[in-house]
């Protein structure tokens, strides 16, 4: 009897120390799971934030090439009014160049003129006094009666009294000062039009320079826009770099909760499920009665990636019924899954339940097809109270709709 008691000492602080690595054991996992879970929390929220980054700088790069064309537009512009005034410029230079050269003309032919009438009335004048001189009383009467050269010209009399060859002096006097008072319109007239033409082409210069100057500008700001733009997209190069790499170890955690789930199924003595054994078709129910807002596949929020399950939307607070009868593994807050609850129904299928509200669970507990395990909620990664619901077969996702 002694020896049992004193066996009995002995051998429960041994039991004891073999069976707590086997708690601790039991327990880290959870804990290592509860800690992956939380990190891909974190990876979630930083590919949501860097999505919407990538969205905000794209967005940037659309506004920065608008402003870059509206700007190639306005340069355009400005360039075809500095042509079209450039080319007013140039003919008017043209025609000033023109006018210029016929005032100079006119100008010596005034000379001419007034040299020939100069010798005209120098001829005229001598004449006169050699009449004078004659004697000739009609004649004197004539010159001593006019008021002045031009009024003797114009006197009738005067020319009856002359003979052929005075006449000819007085036509060749007459024309001369005609064709003198004609050019010296005209060159009033032309010297106008230079001062004119002159005044448009200084209006003219200025327009175009300051022509120039808008288009230097202009160009100036689109160089500056054109940097901003290649600055943006070595941001957006960059971020989609980050957002790849956050997807990459997205997946490596996701990889590593599938590792788990299959752990904790070899623990509720499960087996592997063999290809092609697994009864499809009807095999769960429901678990919500509501629309399927997201369904298995490949999906773009805010990154293209892969969705492991479907989205039912339901009001928060609606009751979650398990699929399948079977044994709770999971049961607690799961990083981006908030809410989370995996069920193992044995032969390596399991299904799991997202976003809860609230969890009626706890790991190890047994259920029945239909029981109660949960209420819909807006807990984790979500966007809107509904119910992401997994179906995995050795811990990997395949489309619930399979099964239901």
């Amino acid at each position: 009897m002694r020896f049992r008691i004193l066996a009995s000492c002995l051998l429960l602080p041994l039991a004891l120390w073999i069976a707590l690595p086997l708690v601790s054991d039991a327990a880290d996992p959870q804990r290592e799971l509860e800690r992956v879970e939380a990190d891909i929390d974190e990876k979630k929220r930083r590919l949501g934030s860097v999505g919407a980054r990538a969205r905000v700088l794209t967005s940037d790069v659309t506004a920065l090439t608008g402003r870059v064309d509206a700007l190639q537009g306005t340069i355009d512009g400005l360039q075809r009014r500095q042509d079209t005034l450039q080319g007013e410029l140039d003919a008017k230079r043209r025609e000033l160049g023109e006018t210029q050269g016929e005032l100079r003309d006119v100008r010596a032919r005034a000379v001419r003129l007034r040299t020939r009438l100069t010798s005209a009335r120098q001829v005229l004048a001598a004449r006169l006094v050699e009449l004078y001189k004659s004697g000739e009383p009609d004649v004197i009467s004539v010159v001593l009666d006019a008021d002045g050269f031009g009024d003797m010209l114009a006197n009738g009399a005067y020319l009856q009294r002359i003979g052929e060859q005075d006449r000819r002096i007085i036509t060749a006097v007459r024309a001369a000062k005609g064709a003198a008072t004609t050019t010296v319109g005209r060159l009033r007239t032309l010297e106008a039009r230079q001062r004119r033409i002159a005044d448009e082409i200084y209006v003219k210069r200025n327009a175009v320079a300051r022509t120039r100057i808008d288009v230097e500008s202009r160009r100036d700001e689109i160089d500056r826009a054109r940097a901003a733009k290649r600055r943006v997209l070595r941001q957006v190069r960059a971020t989609a770099t980050d957002l790849h790499e956050d997807v990459g170890r997205l997946e490596a955690e996701q990889a590593k909760i599938e590792r788990r789930i299959r752990a904790a199924q070899t623990q509720n003595a499960t087996g592997g499920i063999a290809p092609g054994a697994i009864r499809r078709g009807g095999r769960f129910i429901w678990p919500l009665d509501g629309p399927i807002t997201s369904p298995f596949g490949w999906r773009t929020s805010p990154v293209t990636r892969f969705h492991q399950g479907l989205d039912i939307g339901m009001p928060d607070g609606t009751p979650i019924r398990a699929a399948g009868a079977g044994t709770v593994i999971i049961a607690g807050v799961n990083g981006g899954y908030g809410n989370f609850t995996c069920l193992d129904h044995g032969g390596g299928l399991s299904s799991c339940y997202a976003h809860q509200s609230s969890i009626g669970v706890s790991i190890g507990q047994r259920v029945a097809q239909g029981d109660v395990i949960g209420a819909v909620g807006n807990t984790g990664f979500s966007f809107g109270a509904h119910l992401h619901f997994e179906v995995r077969v050795n811990g990997s996702a395949v489309d619930p709709l399979s099964y239901l």
